[in-house]
């Protein structure tokens, strides 16, 4: 196949996944997100009691003649998949009880680092109507790094805000595909395991930016694609069966996403991302004199002085360090963040330090605009987004 010298942004390629990713450019892809044949290895067809045969997946795609043909599979296309993944990318692989397992070994041999399994939770399952075993109520979820350690995307308190100000666990609850979301062809499911939009919005948001570039190798009816549409995010589909890349490609032509006001559709932890600055910067750029007092958790009986080279002294015992050396010391030994808990006083308040530090970030920042060529321009969009966004 024909290497590809950009990548086909937004785009359907009909082809075999191992191919095309061989075909791509090393290191541009940010986010992988797989749902590969699930090699289910049903040996006869479901009914239920009343005796209507059940719509499950007998389709030719995921029929492999041996355990060891479905491995061999499988390491071919992770291998494709973390050669095109950028080395702050992540995979996401998911399964059921019957492939997640191998391909969670296969993935640890070829050195990703597997950093979460998330079990989505069906609502809404079907039932095991033979009755011989437990109701299948849930598939799993790889999420990996190319490398132990990687710096990968997180957009923790976006997640965070996604489940109601809580921590997001790794159990998803999430209904099924059905109902009106379920892509139909002369009244039959048009692909047996579509996915659901809001497991892949989950997924998508959590792990890349806008503008960021996410490959979906069994691509289905387009579920990943249209998902990463809505965000703002770039996607390549790519898809060995025509019927289902001429569903996808009507599905996504009809999509029309809100337009993009970057500072609406970022969820980047902005204070992760802030430029570093240490203490020693806010005392040469005069934010804090040497000599003024500090309050460890606003206790006016736990305090240290600061010196000139942005130690901090304790008068009582004469400990010096920085400023979480000095909070560790006071916690008994526990991992201290001092900007979190030292305390200045001003106008008769106490205020975290960490306050005098985003002052230290939006003085130099406004300093940059000053400075920059551009900075009319930059202002004016900002006020064209706040315009647009008040409407």
């Amino acid at each position: 196949m024909e290497q590809y010298r950009e990548l086909p942004l937004d785009t359907v390629i009909q082809g075999d996944c191992l191919e095309v990713m061989e075909a791509l450019p090393a290191n541009s892809v940010d986010l992988v997100f797989a749902d590969p044949p699930y090699n289910l290895q049903l040996r006869q067809e479901l009914w239920r009691p009343n005796m209507t045969k059940v719509d499950g997946v007998n389709d030719a795609w995921d029929k492999f003649g041996s355990m060891q043909e479905y491995d061999a599979f499988t390491r071919g296309w992770l291998t494709a998949a973390r050669r095109i993944l950028k080395d702050t990318g992540t995979l996401w692989v998911i399964g059921t009880y019957h492939n997640i397992f191998r391909i969670g070994s296969i993935m640890q041999d070829l050195g990703f680092w597997i950093l979460n399994d998330v079990i989505w939770i069906k609502t809404n399952p079907m039932p095991n109507f033979r009755g011989v075993r437990f109701t299948n109520a849930h598939e799993t979820l790889i999420w990996a790094s190319k490398h132990r350690k990687a710096r990968y995307t997180f957009n923790y308190h976006a997640m965070k805000e996604l489940n109601g100000g809580k921590q997001m666990r790794s159990d998803w609850v999430l209904p099924i595909c059905s109902g009106s979301e379920r892509i139909k062809v002369n009244g039959k499911k048009a692909h047996s395991t579509q996915k659901p939009e809001a497991l892949l919005y989950r997924v998508i948001l959590s792990s890349t930016g806008v503008g960021d570039v996410v490959l979906d190798p069994f691509f289905g009816t387009g579920t990943t694609g249209a998902v990463a549409k809505k965000l703002h995010r770039h996607w390549i589909g790519i898809e060995r069966d025509s019927f289902y890349v001429r569903i996808a490609h009507e599905r996504l032509a009809a999509i029309r996403p809100e337009p993009l006001i970057q500072s609406v559709f970022d969820v980047r932890d902005k204070k992760r991302l802030a430029p570093r600055v240490s203490f020693r910067q806010l005392i040469e750029a005069g934010f804090l004199q040497p000599g003024r007092r500090l309050f460890f958790q606003r206790d006016p009986h736990r305090v240290a002085y600061v010196k000139p080279d942005g130690k901090l002294r304790m008068m009582r015992d004469g400990f010096e360090g920085s400023i979480h050396q000095v909070g560790k010391r006071l916690l008994g030994g526990r991992p201290c963040n001092g900007w979190e808990h030292w305390y200045f006083e001003r106008g008769g308040k106490l205020l975290s330090i960490d306050t005098l530090r985003e002052e230290y970030r939006q003085r130099c920042l406004e300093g940059e605009k000053r400075k920059s060529p551009d900075g009319g321009e930059q202002l004016q969009l900002l006020e064209k987004e706040e315009e647009y966004a008040a409407r």
